[in-house]
């Protein structure tokens, strides 16, 4: 049975929570709402343990913003769709990697598509990190396309918020505007392992390690990388795993 896309509603007006919920429920059946919020406390507690696939985000809270809420996280991994009534939030909701932006009161052809935009983009996250024949590429999406990438090509993977940055080994940069969640479990089958909230390795271009309190890693670009005190034991148990 095909899995439901995960929804959570976090708006501080009854009204504007059941509108959403009702929208949801007669255009986009296909989505279930998983939790419904009207503070940053309760928004914070529920996506530290959950990771719903949409998040509608209500800019102005009754205890906060949602940029309050969204600066608790290294990283978020939902597509957000910010809701509000001033349209001077656009470019600060942009930065924090919205899949769209809705004004208040909201038009239904608007909501439509705005879901429609994230759930393609869902889609695509999907297929940029599915198995290919052979299992030995990955589609990184661009502005302009994609690009095919060779993972053994892939020195390492840094996150940036909702962005991740790969460096390859003929010193070109890919910018990806998907967070570097997205492309772990993945690459994780390939030889990679992420040492750090904002970097995962490619193990096959690791060079040296340094030791320290967490240590430090040289890759083969030179780069010099710091291991979290958190992954070290981990790191170093699945270096000594390495033919």
């Amino acid at each position: 049975m095909k899995t439901k896309i995960q929804a959570c509603i976090i708006d501080d007006e009854q009204d504007g929570r059941d509108y959403i919920s009702l929208l949801l429920q007669n255009e986009f059946p296909e989505i279930q709402i998983s939790f419904l919020a009207s503070s940053v406390e309760e928004a914070y507690i529920y996506l530290s343990r959950h990771s719903p696939d949409i998040l509608f985000l209500d800019v102005q809270l009754k205890d906060g913003t949602a940029f309050d809420l969204l600066s608790k996280f290294r990283e978020i991994r939902s597509q957000i769709i910010f809701i509000t009534a001033f349209e001077n939030f656009a470019i600060q909701a942009i930065k924090n990697g919205a899949a769209d932006y809705l004004l208040k009161p909201i038009r239904k052809i608007d909501f439509i598509v705005a879901v429609h935009k994230t759930l393609e983009n869902i889609a695509k996250t999907k297929a940029a990190i599915s198995s290919s024949s052979g299992r030995n590429k990955i589609s990184l999406p661009t502005l302009q396309g994609f690009k095919l990438t060779d993972i053994d090509d892939i020195i390492r993977c840094e996150a940036d918020s909702s962005y991740t940055t790969f460096y390859l080994i003929d010193k070109t940069k890919i910018l990806v505007s998907k967070t570097l969640h997205e492309f772990e479990e993945f690459l994780t089958e390939h030889n990679f392992f992420r040492i750090h909230h904002k970097h995962l390795i490619n193990l096959a271009h690791l060079k040296e390690y340094i030791k320290g309190k967490g240590g430090q890693v040289v890759m083969t670009d030179n780069s010099v990388l710091d291991v979290s005190v958190r992954k070290k034991n981990d790191f170093l148990t699945r270096v000594e795993q390495m033919d």
